[in-house]
C-alpha cells in the first residue's frame, strides 16, 4: 500500500513554466511539490546559448536552468527529479497523482510538461536514431567534430543550433523545404554570416542511409522534384514539437494537436487544474511566454486553494 500524501499544489514538469510557478507558489506559502521525470530545466538546459531572455545579454541554457531551480528551492518548493508518474486522475472534486512511491492528493495541479521534438518523417528515422539522426546539438554535436552534417528546420531552433554546430563541424548544411525561414532576423543574420553554413532553400529531406551509421542523405527539390544524394555524417531535426500530454488525455480536454487549451487564467476544463508553458495551446512558445504562463497559473492556483 503506497503512502498517501496530501499537499497544496502539485506542479508536473520542471521547465521554465514549472519552475516559475514553483517560485510564486512557494513564496505564497503553498506546500509545493514539483515532479519531473527527466532533467530539470527542460529544453532550456539543452540550449547552448540564450540571447533573448531579459536581464541576460547572453547566458548558457544550463546556467539559466540552474538559476531557476536554485531560486525555486530557496523559495521553499520541493523538486522531485526522475520520479515517474504512473497514473493521473483529475476531477473537479479530487486530484490523484500516483508515482512509483506515493499517491499524492493535491488541492490544485499545474501541468507544465512541455513538449518533445517532432521526429523527422523519414523511413529510416528509428534505424539511425543516435547513429546519425539526432535532435539535440548540445547533446550530440561533439561526436561530429570536423564532419559534414545537416540541420533540418526553419525556425529559431534550427538557426541557433546550426550556428552552434558550425563551431564543431567542418560544414553545416541547413535543409529548408521553403524559400524562407520563420525564425528571427537576427538568428538568420548570424547563420548567413557564418562561413561554414550552407543553406539549401527549397529542398526536403527524403531519407538517410549508411551501413551502420549515416553517411549520406537523399533530398528532394520541392519545386523541380529533382532527387539527389549528399554526403554527410548526421542530420539534426528541428521541425517543431509535440506536447507531452498522454498522461492527461483521459482527464483534460485536448486540441486535435494534443495541446491543452486554457483561458487567460491558465484554467483547463477541470477546476483547480492549470496548464502552463509549451504544453498549452498558444501562438508563441518562448522561454518568456512560459515564464509568464507559470506566473499566472501559480497565482490563480493560490487563489483557488485559499478560497
Amino acid at each position: 500500500m503506497k503512502p498517501i500524501k496530501e499537499i497544496d499544489l502539485m506542479i508536473i514538469g520542471a521547465g521554465p513554466a514549472g519552475l516559475t510557478a514553483a517560485i510564486y507558489a512557494a513564496r505564497a506559502g503553498l506546500q509545493t511539490l514539483v515532479l519531473e521525470n527527466n532533467i530539470i530545466g527542460g529544453q532550456v538546459r539543452l540550449s547552448y546559448t540564450i540571447e533573448n531572455y531579459p536581464g541576460f545579454e547572453e547566458i548558457k541554457g544550463n546556467e539559466l536552468a540552474d538559476k531557476m531551480e536554485e531560486q525555486a528551492v530557496k523559495a521553499g518548493a520541493q523538486i522531485d527529479e526522475f520520479d515517474f508518474i504512473e497514473k493521473v486522475s483529475l476531477k473537479d472534486h479530487e486530484k490523484l497523482i500516483e508515482t512509483g512511491d506515493c499517491l499524492y492528493k493535491p488541492q490544485a495541479v499545474i501541468i507544465a510538461t512541455g513538449a518533445n521534438p517532432k521526429k523527422l518523417p523519414i523511413p529510416s528515422e528509428q534505424k539511425y536514431l543516435g547513429k546519425g539522426v539526432h535532435y539535440c546539438g548540445v547533446c550530440d554535436g561533439a561526436s561530429y567534430k570536423d564532419e559534414v552534417i545537416a540541420v533540418v528546420g526553419g525556425g529559431n531552433a534550427a538557426l541557433e543550433e546550426a550556428v552552434f554546430l558550425s563551431k564543431l563541424a567542418k560544414k553545416v548544411i541547413i535543409i529548408r523545404r521553403h524559400n524562407y525561414f520563420k525564425g528571427e532576423a537576427k538568428a538568420l543574420e548570424a547563420v548567413e554570416n557564418t562561413p561554414n553554413i550552407e543553406i539549401m532553400y527549397n529542398w526536403d529531406l527524403v531519407d538517410v542511409q549508411g551501413e551502420k551509421f549515416v553517411d549520406s542523405a537523399r533530398i528532394k527539390n520541392t519545386q523541380t522534384h529533382e532527387v539527389k544524394e549528399i554526403a554527410l555524417k548526421a542530420v539534426f531535426g528541428y521541425i517543431g514539437t509535440e506536447p507531452k500530454t498522454d498522461l492527461f488525455k483521459e482527464s483534460i480536454h485536448l486540441t486535435p494537436s494534443k495541446y491543452i487549451p486554457t483561458n487567460e487564467k491558465m484554467e483547463t476544463n477541470i477546476k483547480g487544474v492549470y496548464a502552463a508553458g509549451d504544453v498549452r495551446e498558444k501562438e508563441f512558445r518562448q522561454i518568456t511566454t512560459a515564464v509568464a504562463d507559470g506566473t499566472i497559473a501559480a497565482l490563480q492556483a493560490e487563489k483557488y486553494i485559499t478560497k
